[in-house]
């Protein structure tokens, strides 16, 4: 037995104020020896007004040199300044201030923001006035979120969805990032920690006082049921068909066909623009070439393939493997097929892409259309065979297009439309999905420890208890509550500085 655990869990026990995943408030070092930080906030290049953000404690002294005015700005107010560099008090510009004083501010600490005019040297001469201000330097990528995050104003999942939002290019990808951000995720994740950390407590409790006869009966068993629902909770949370990281990171659509069929072409309508090269000769895409793309919403990574073909040319065979590799990762198969009058053969291949095992994907998409030759789809019998085909072999849905007239573009993007929102599904329904590798990875790893406490509990409480320990602190891992300093560089060097 280990002398004190309940104790120590019982300390562990106190209710966490704010949302969740926070820590506790300047956990790293005291805000009053921090640097005070700067940095454009706005994005770099010619625009109307220009952000600039300051942090840190010489954050009210800095607008005082700045604006000449010994008296700060009415906290949260706009105000109209002119804005001087404190060495030569040349006057760089006049825009408006806004002073934050902590912790009411993004980062917890004192902070001000000057809206300037977005000129290059505007924006350039306040930054160099800033720098030489004492105790202000400028900002390290993602510095201003990483203090919001030491200073408890966010949690780690919030944090990521926070980056998530301001790198969105779809209306998915920012609902389900402005839902991560509003903090659900971490909410969901700190009820399943402290629903651990309450069942990790009667055990330890049964462990150090059984003998005493200080405790209600079925204790043990109450937790056992607990343990139990949680695991199946867990569990059905990480079986989402991995809809939150698809839709993060992008579906990826693999064109995929023999020779000649038309996928070059096919690329380069969807993305309307020449993304790759089109030639009557067989064989001249040889390696993968990608375009992203916002089909109904719905992030798209698209892929244009070599063809499929025994080959004795080298270069071919190696953009051919390249292309079956490509097809084992795909969320969606695109097969494309040359719709000629003759399509007694055609099917083969298609029909071989079919069975070709693609894990992720819920089955490929056929699309026929003319070789390049043709200037508009098959029309009579021949489409009526081509689509009557279909049907025979249960294939895929299919729909017939032409590259040169745009005929039947309508019907693909339907189409592949409804195949994304099943895969992607509505990120606003629902719980919400886990949207990072990490979270999936710390999950797997909280249930594995989770199904180890059921072996566990019959043969060693004490270990059944470190088991407990474990899963919890993979969750805190996740939301970051429990010793996060090591994953906080991966979380935070994506953002930029200013941000």
């Amino acid at each position: 037995m280990w002398p004190g655990t309940w104790r120590k869990v019982l300390a562990g026990l106190s209710p966490v104020s704010g949302a969740a995943g926070r820590v506790v408030k300047r956990l790293y070092c005291p805000a009053g020896k921090r640097d005070t930080i700067f940095a454009l906030s706005s994005g770099h290049g010619k625009c109307g007004v220009a952000v600039i953000r300051t942090s840190g404690p010489a954050s009210g002294a800095a607008l005082r040199s700045l604006t000449g005015q010994q008296e700060l700005p009415r906290p949260r107010a706009v105000a109209l300044r002119r804005i001087h560099d404190p060495g030569s008090a040349e006057t760089l510009d006049r825009g408006l201030v806004i002073w934050f004083p902590g912790p009411h501010s993004f980062t917890g600490e004192d902070c001000a923001e000057l809206h300037v005019h977005g000129g290059l040297a505007v924006v350039s001469g306040v930054l160099q006035a800033l720098g030489h201000l004492p105790g202000l330097r400028p900002a390290d990528p993602g510095e201003f979120t990483k203090r919001a995050f030491q200073n408890g104003k966010l949690g780690l999942t919030e944090v990521e969805g926070l980056g998530d939002l301001i790198h969105a290019e779809t209306e998915a990808q920012r609902r389900q990032a402005l839902r991560q951000m509003e903090g659900e995720l971490g909410q969901l994740y700190q009820r399943w920690s402290e629903e651990l950390t309450k069942a990790l407590a009667h055990v330890e409790a049964f462990i150090d006082f059984s003998e005493d006869d200080n405790l209600e009966e079925g204790v043990l068993a109450r937790v056992d049921v607990a343990v139990q629902a949680l695991e199946e909770e867990v569990r059905g949370h990480l079986q989402d068909g991995r809809r939150g990281e698809r839709l993060r990171g992008g579906v990826h659509v693999v064109i995929a066909g023999p020779t000649n069929a038309g996928k070059s072409s096919l690329l380069n309508l969807l993305c309307q623009r020449p993304a790759a090269i089109v030639s009557p000769i067989a064989g001249t895409t040889r390696d993968v070439v990608e375009s992203a793309l916002n089909i109904g919403g719905y992030p798209v990574v698209l892929s244009d393939t070599a063809g499929l073909r025994e080959t004795q040319d080298a270069i071919e065979r190696e953009g051919v493997s390249r292309a079956r590799e490509r097809l084992q990762r795909a969320d969606v198969v695109l097969a494309v097929l040359a719709a000629v009058d003759d399509c007694s053969g055609a099917w083969v291949p298609c029909r071989r892409l079919a069975s070709c095992p693609a894990p992720r994907s819920p089955g490929p998409t056929g699309t026929l259309h003319p070789g390049p030759e043709q200037g508009r789809p098959a029309g009579g019998g021949a489409r009526g065979a081509l689509l009557g085909a279909c049907g025979e072999g249960a294939l895929p849905p299919t729909c017939l297009l032409s590259c040169k007239t745009g005929e039947g573009v309508a019907s693909l993007l339907s189409l592949l439309g409804t195949q994304l929102e099943q895969l992607c599904g509505d990120p606003l329904a629902g719980s919400p999905s886990l949207t990072q590798a990490r979270h999936r990875l710390h999950l797997t790893s909280c249930l594995g420890s989770l199904g180890r406490y059921h072996g566990y509990k019959s043969l060693d409480l004490v270990l059944a208890a470190e088991e407990l320990r474990l899963a919890r602190r993979h969750l805190g891992k996740i939301t970051g509550r429990v010793s996060a300093e090591e994953i906080l560089d991966i979380v935070f060097r994506d953002f930029c500085v200013g941000k």
